[in-house]
């Protein structure tokens, strides 16, 4: 088994790429060990001295450290991964395990919401795994539109940045009603 590793904005966050599915739909996010109960795989990595955060997508995995260097973690994660896949047991116990998030926002700016998290599903969440991440759709309320960072956004030097200059313009480009974004 190959795993790759790749470098995300958050210089705390590795994302590592097994070459297989690692959750068939959604994702997970794992801020402690006892988040990460639901989950064998985030349990064996939070089991490495070091590790502080877990987020798992399609095909990924996002590892994020606390002040131990990636040279002394990268080899456990990748020996801790290539275990969790030879020993056959599923990534999560349970179905998209916390993916799904509390939504408001008035009824009647549904068909916003609607242009929102089609603008976030095709054109935003793409990218954002790219780079071991996720950003869902919070909430919407007089103009501002809440995101929930996950993975490598969580946390990351340059999400203000991405949030302001990329997504909302994005949305202001197409939805005049929005007026800023911000981190829920």
């Amino acid at each position: 088994m190959f795993i790759q590793t790749e470098a995300t904005p958050n210089p705390a966050t590795l994302k590592f790429i097994p070459g297989r599915d690692v959750l068939a739909d959604g994702t997970a996010d794992f801020r402690s060990k006892t988040d990460a109960a639901v989950s064998p795989l985030a349990t064996r990595l939070f089991a490495i001295d070091g590790v502080d955060g877990v987020f798992l997508g399609s095909d990924f995995i996002s590892v994020t450290k606390g002040d131990i260097e990636w040279q002394h973690l990268k080899p456990m994660i990748l020996g801790a991964i290539m275990d969790h896949y030879m020993s056959g047991a599923p990534a999560t116990g349970a179905e998209d395990a916390n993916d799904v998030a509390t939504e408001s926002y008035d009824p009647g700016d549904e068909s916003i919401v609607a242009t929102i998290k089609e603008l976030l599903e095709t054109r935003v969440r793409p990218a954002v795994a790219q780079d071991g991440g996720d950003i869902t759709f919070a909430s919407f309320r007089d103009g501002v539109v809440y995101l929930h960072m996950r993975g490598a956004c969580s946390g990351c030097p340059s999400s203000t940045a991405t949030l302001r200059h990329g997504i909302e313009n994005l949305l202001k480009h197409f939805l005049p009603e929005v007026q800023a974004v911000q981190a829920a």
